[in-house]
């Protein structure tokens, strides 16, 4: 069976909505010449099309294979200007282009209070929604006009833009340091996640130190102290100190919430903090706050007033499931959380052109340990081999490492027992190749290894055993991070207490909140 061709064109074409698409045809039906343009006749063609074949353009006749690219690249520029007027796409960022676009052109004909006066309500509108980029270009075009001594102004306006300017340039810079350490950050989890030992940590601190700009006595806005509550968020998790990834992430999100306006002004960036928010409170295990917190995230999402867009949409569907979820590793409700897979599945095809491979193998690592805290060992195989049969997924390696360790532990509880040594084997070979192999794993994998030798009147003992080993690595600043992914040591206590291991979950969990 042979692979869909992909095409940036076709896909713009697939991702419009119905609105969109009237519009698009309205746009270009503007002009009675494009009615039977060739660029229409493609748009229509792919629109109907569910697949994208080259072979089945040109045989349609539409277009010769000489004109195929440039007839392309039209109708993609055309869907963009469309898509640029319509009204559901219109936001403070382009406004502020538009009017800079605007100033630029009357300037260039020779109109030049007009031009400034434009210039001056776009930058008052940058400077109040903290788009300090486009604020600076802004007073770069007005030094340039008022350079020419053309509008005879009023003798501070140059000393005025001169300390605009500085200012502007100043918090640029401190932003742009703080976002470039946020993403550098955000860069190492993604790729090795949590750091594995000592040396690791002093790095990553060192590095953070030595990039963190100075902003003691600076002013500095919103923007600014966004990204540093990023970067030590980022930082924060690196270095699994949960509490403050709590602190900062909470940070985060009552910025938004003392800034209100900003939250319909960057949707994404407080979908994010929310993310992150959740995710700290699902590592502390506090789910009465938890639940709160979802809570409250949802009922923001969910009002009519918050803007959506098809990238905010998807945000919302990953965020929204995946701490839905969440909430049932935290007290071992597993029984209960199986009943949202299915439906979860299911929006998984309507996002399947949204979500990329690596949040959908989380889904598939979530689904498989809820079904292995539910006692559905075969069923948590199934979605493993989703994971691990997946030779070009581009996932965090501690997940990628967790798997094959949790497809060796469900194999076990399966009774698979006839092929446990060739999967010892190759989960060895993975992770010595991913430099993963930490004290928890490999104990893991030694006892797995050693359990065809032990009689089963010793297993209990055997068990006994490893959860005395695990337990010291409990609280251990590097090797706790195992536990993050794969609650071994409940795991161990289900099997010496003879109890489901949601029962051995659910009463550590009442322990600490009995209410």
């Amino acid at each position: 069976m042979t692979k869909d061709q992909k095409d940036n064109l076709f896909s713009l074409v697939k991702s419009l909505t119905k609105s969109e698409k009237r519009q698009f045809k309205l746009y270009v039906g503007r002009l009675g010449v494009n009615s039977d343009s060739k660029f229409l006749k493609l748009f229509n063609l792919l629109d109907k099309a569910k697949t994208y074949n080259e072979a089945s353009i040109l045989k349609s006749g539409i277009v010769k294979k000489s004109q195929l690219a440039n007839v392309k690249a039209h109708l993609y520029k055309q869907i963009l200007i469309s898509l640029k007027l319509n009204p559901s796409h219109q936001n403070v960022r382009l406004q502020i282009r538009e009017q800079l676009d605007f100033a630029s052109i009357l300037y260039h004909k020779g109109l030049y209070k007009q031009s400034l006066k434009i210039l001056d309500k776009a930058k008052e509108l940058a400077i109040v929604n903290e788009e300090k980029n486009s604020a600076f270009e802004i007073v770069e075009l007005e030094k340039i006009i008022e350079a020419q001594y053309i509008t005879r102004s009023i003798n501070t306006r140059a000393d005025e833009l001169a300390v605009q300017a500085k200012e502007l340039s100043s918090q640029n810079v401190i932003a742009s340091k703080l976002s470039n350490l946020s993403l550098q950050l955000y860069s190492i989890i993604l790729k090795t996640g949590y750091v594995k030992n000592e040396e690791e940590s002093q790095m990553v601190t060192q590095y953070f130190n030595d990039r963190l700009p100075n902003i003691k006595g600076k002013k500095i806005g919103f923007r600014e102290k966004l990204w540093l509550y990023k970067a030590y968020l980022w930082y924060s998790f690196l270095l699994q100190d949960f509490l403050n990834c709590y602190k900062y992430a909470s940070k985060w999100v009552d910025l938004f919430h003392q800034n209100p306006s900003m939250i319909n002004h960057n949707p994404v960036f407080y979908l994010k903090g929310n993310n992150y928010l959740l995710e700290s409170l699902f590592f502390i295990g506090n789910k009465p706050k938890f639940i709160k917190k979802l809570d409250q995230f949802k009922s923001v999402v969910d009002d009519t007033k918050f803007n959506k867009d098809e990238n905010v949409s998807t945000l919302i569907f990953l965020y929204t499931n995946f701490h839905t979820i969440n909430q049932h590793f935290i007290d071992g409700s597993f029984e209960e959380g199986l009943n949202l897979i299915p439906e979860i599945e299911n929006d998984l095809i309507t996002y399947k052109d949204r979500t990329d491979p690596h949040h959908k193998m989380i889904f598939y690592y979530k689904f498989a340990s809820m079904h292995f805290g539910a006692g559905n060992n075969k069923t948590c195989i199934k979605y493993l081999d989703k994971i691990i049969s997946n030779k070009t997924l581009s996932m965090r390696e501690d997940l990628l490492c967790f798997s094959r360790v949790l497809n060796l532990v469900a194999h076990y509880e399966a009774g698979l027992d006839y092929h446990l040594e060739t999967l010892l084997r190759s989960t060895y070979k993975f992770l010595i190749k991913m430099n993963e192999l930490h004290e928890v794993q490999k104990e893991m994998i030694k006892f797995i290894r050693g359990l065809q030798d032990i009689y089963p009147h010793d297993l209990k003992n055997a068990f006994k055993e490893l959860h005395k080993t695990l337990k010291t690595f409990e609280d251990h600043p590097f090797e706790r991070r195992a536990f993050l992914y794969l609650d071994i040591i409940s795991w161990l206590e289900s099997k010496i207490n003879n109890k489901p291991v949601s029962e051995i979950i659910n009463a550590k969990y009442l322990s600490k909140y009995p209410s």
